[in-house]
């Protein structure tokens, strides 16, 4: 009996390492917990943040969509808060960055981000995946810190190439919209997707979502 369980228990276990491991090559987007879309959090949601009330509220909804976090910021330095209360509000409030193409300035609003890390980020471009970020930014943090930060950030799929898994982890995309994605493929420009994804959502989410993806050669 215990020679069966061992046996058991062997074969059970491989898959599921693999299966970490092909989750973990996959994602394009990091994971988020504890930090809101400012292109996607509702009103009730916006409140919960630190100095945001109603009047702020406002305001962001009415600049988005927010196609980089400058924009986002632009909107907060535009309203009574301070640096430090700005400051306080990325920490629950952003917008992603794209690692590939962020501009230091962009880069340097991740909280905790400073010029050393800033130039880090940039140093291992291009990256094909979160998997590599996590790989590189991880020799200089510690596995909570890296966790953290890879909720303020994503690296850009392939429209023809990645799979429903990765369309799946931009924010906002549910198994439908994945559908569409995948319909309309082989794209051969973004001019592409804008038209046949434009029929499906108004010309604000279509900017977002163009965020998130490019069309490889």
């Amino acid at each position: 009996m215990l020679r069966i369980q061992i046996v058991r228990t062997s074969v059970i276990s491989l898959p599921l390492v693999f299966i970490a491991a092909s989750v973990l090559a996959l994602a394009q987007v990091g994971t988020n917990n504890t930090v809101l879309n400012a292109n996607l959090a509702s009103a009730n949601e916006l409140q919960t943040v630190p100095h945001i009330d109603a009047p702020i509220v406002q305001a962001i909804i009415s600049g988005r969509p927010y196609l980089a976090a400058t924009a986002f910021d632009a909107t907060l330095r535009a309203t009574s808060l301070s640096d430090q209360q700005r400051a306080e509000v990325r920490v629950k409030l952003f917008v992603p960055i794209n690692l590939n193409t962020a501009t230091e300035e962009e880069v340097m609003l991740v909280p905790g981000v400073g010029s050393r890390m800033a130039h880090e980020f940039e140093e291992y471009r291009p990256y094909v995946n979160m998997a590599q970020f996590e790989r590189e930014i991880g020799k200089y943090v510690d596995d909570d810190e890296l966790a953290r930060l890879a909720q303020y950030v994503f690296v850009p799929m392939d429209l023809n190439t990645s799979s429903g898994e990765d369309f799946l982890t931009i924010p906002g995309v549910g198994s439908r919209m994945v559908h569409e994605f995948e319909e309309y493929r082989p794209y051969v420009n973004m001019a592409q997707f804008e038209r046949e994804i434009g029929k499906y959502v108004d010309d604000d989410e279509l900017a977002r979502l163009a965020r998130y993806v490019y069309v490889g050669q």
